[in-house]
């Protein structure tokens, strides 16, 4: 565990040449280490949030022109002094004034370990300091919301209400285990199962919203498939209003996968354009072939693009067979109708989305489709969202020792046995806000921030 007694130093900003950089400070001689090397007004005697400009000198030596922001305890990041040096962007300067700064006292930050000093002061949870790695990974408006959600503590308010009234239940239990030999019952049986039913519906509910959530973190993988020729290429360009892929009428030109980002409405789709699915001609093609069925089974979307002109409903309904399966979307695109007439048109695929990608017709209708088979639900910034896999087993395992609860209560069990799982929920709810935490579990999961966060 790191402890809090002494100032660290580290580059806040992108490593690289820059107009500006920024060098943070935190800890208890954060102010005075700043004031030994600044050429100014007296750091230690200025307010909290106030800015001062002056020079960062090393003996007479002028480094750089800077401004010193300060934030005083308990008023910062951290909750510690905190000096935030604003300085110019060259990697030599800000090379040389970090040096000097620990000359004078300060040590190199490790990864996150202002973020961890804000959780150990109490500033942050733990599910609000990871937010903060999330946004700032974050690569899209709704991956954004999210993390912002988060960071403001709307999944942890939700989290300790739930745990407060287990605690309350807990501890009526326990006293019970006090008076074992008078037999007396202080926790209501029907009170604790009705708490244990409304809590699960709530950790149900999170433990289902991670397959959005995680979407929405991580995007969402789609494959472009079909037979050689239907038009996935071109309809990857299209989607992406762009000459993308290379477009040929001979069949089997796609070799590879070609993978590329499309955003609608804030949500990122990863889409894989594919080699097409057939008996191959050649070594190379049977190797596009079975990276493409790799990628169909890694997909949470799969788009089957089929030529409208060309495939009879038996080759269709056999093509979809092949590629259902649990848990996939699967959407049906009709392309090059533009090459049908209007009795063809009625007798294509009632589930099928009609397009010509040739022409860029329906195209947004398109990007709808694809918006709504991943995210089913409206979002509106304001919900729970789950996107953390630790969060996940946390709230599984919750879920577990509750239904142990429940069991227990519906069994007449013991007070101690039902003291023991309702500990156990408990424990893991705890450890999603780091009311439980382990150095090991703490140093896994700050190590993955950068430097200066």
């Amino acid at each position: 565990m790191i402890l809090n007694d002494d100032t660290i130093v580290a580059l806040a900003t992108p490593n690289g040449v820059g107009a500006i950089g920024v060098i943070r400070l935190s800890g208890p001689q954060a102010i005075t280490i700043a004031q030994s090397v600044f050429k100014g007004k007296d750091l230690t005697k200025q307010a909290s949030h106030t800015i001062h400009f002056g020079h960062v000198v090393d003996g007479d030596v002028l480094l750089d022109e800077v401004l010193m922001s300060l934030f005083v305890a308990p008023r910062s990041y951290t909750r510690e002094n905190v000096v935030e040096i604003s300085c110019h962007g060259s990697n030599y300067i800000l090379e040389s004034i970090i040096r000097l700064l620990i000359k004078h006292g300060a040590r190199a930050a490790k990864p996150g370990e202002f973020t961890l000093r804000a959780f150990l002061n109490g500033q942050l949870d733990l599910s609000q300091a990871e937010a903060v790695a999330d946004l700032i990974a974050a690569n899209s408006k709704a991956s954004q919301q999210v993390a912002l959600q988060q960071l403001r503590g709307g999944f942890s308010n939700q989290l300790t209400s739930l745990r407060e009234q287990l605690v309350q239940f807990a501890s009526l239990v326990e006293l019970e285990l006090d008076f074992s030999e008078e037999d007396i019952e202080f926790a209501n049986r029907v009170q604790l199962k009705q708490l244990v039913v409304d809590t699960m519906k709530v950790i149900g509910g999170l433990i289902r919203s991670f397959e959005l959530g995680n979407a929405i973190k991580q995007g969402v993988n789609t494959v472009i498939a079909g037979r050689p020729n239907a038009g996935k290429s071109t309809l990857l360009n299209a989607l992406l209003n762009e000459e993308r892929a290379i477009v040929s009428h001979i069949a089997g030109t796609t070799r590879d996968t070609i993978e590329e980002v499309l955003n609608i409405n804030g949500i990122n789709f990863r889409l894989i354009d594919t080699a097409g699915i057939r008996e191959a001609t050649d070594a190379i093609e049977q190797i596009g072939v079975e990276r493409t069925m790799e990628k169909i089974s890694q997909s949470a979307l799969i788009i089957y693009v089929y030529d409208a002109a060309q495939i009879t409903a038996e080759e269709l309904n056999a093509d979809i067979a092949k590629l259902q399966r649990p848990g996939m979307n699967l959407l049906l695109v009709a392309n090059k109708i533009d090459l049908l007439n209007e009795s063809q048109l009625t007798m294509l695929h009632a589930e099928a989305i009609q397009v010509s990608a040739q022409q860029k017709q329906h195209i947004d209708s398109l990007k709808d489709h694809i918006y709504h088979a991943a995210i089913k639900e409206q979002l509106t910034g304001s919900e729970t969202l789950v996107t953390n896999i630790r969060h996940l087993e946390a709230l599984q395992k919750t879920e577990e020792a509750l239904n142990r609860v429940l069991n227990g209560v519906d069994g007449y069990i013991t007070s101690d046995f039902l003291a023991m799982d309702i500990k156990q929920a408990l424990h893991y709810l705890g450890e999603i806000t780091g009311t439980v935490t382990t150095d090991d579990l703490l140093d896994n999961i700050f190590s993955k921030f950068c430097i200066g966060k």
